[in-house]
């Protein structure tokens, strides 16, 4: 008996559960440098997203795009995860393109590549930004 492969449907901004959402990314190297522990802070993370671009193959989350954006100038893209058995398969891509179809025309994309995804980001047609800053908000108060 051969098995045929599950389709793969997308969904924008289709909610999610905090379990979901950490199962997922607990299944990529994302997983290391996102609060897994913090049920609250990823609550957070969902919540108040603007941009929620699901891959699902039967019922289970395989990819996630998270975007923070005003929409017309700037994108934040967050979070791009896929789930390492499905890796490869253009999920990410298409994530990020069903991402770039919310937003106006010129809106840039942003976003901080992790570090085994440095060469995967040029592969689709982004330029590499020569700085980029970051610091927790409460080092700043």
């Amino acid at each position: 008996m051969s098995s045929t492969p599950t389709e793969i449907r997308y969904h924008v901004n289709k909610s999610i559960t905090v379990e979901q959402f950490s199962q997922l990314l607990s299944e990529t190297t994302l997983g290391p440098r996102r609060p897994l522990d913090n049920p609250e802070c990823l609550a957070g993370m969902l919540e108040h997203a603007d941009i929620l671009v699901t891959a699902w193959a039967g019922e289970r989350l395989i990819g996630i795009a998270r975007s923070v954006t005003d929409f017309h100038y700037c994108c934040y893209l967050s979070d791009l995860a896929v789930s390492e058995s499905v890796q490869k398969s253009g999920v990410g891509k298409a994530l990020i393109q069903m991402t770039c179809r919310q937003l106006k025309h010129n809106c840039k994309v942003i976003l901080l590549a992790a570090p085994l995804a440095q060469e995967y980001y040029p592969r689709l047609g982004f330029d590499q930004h020569p700085s980029a800053w970051t610091c927790t908000a409460e080092h700043l108060i």
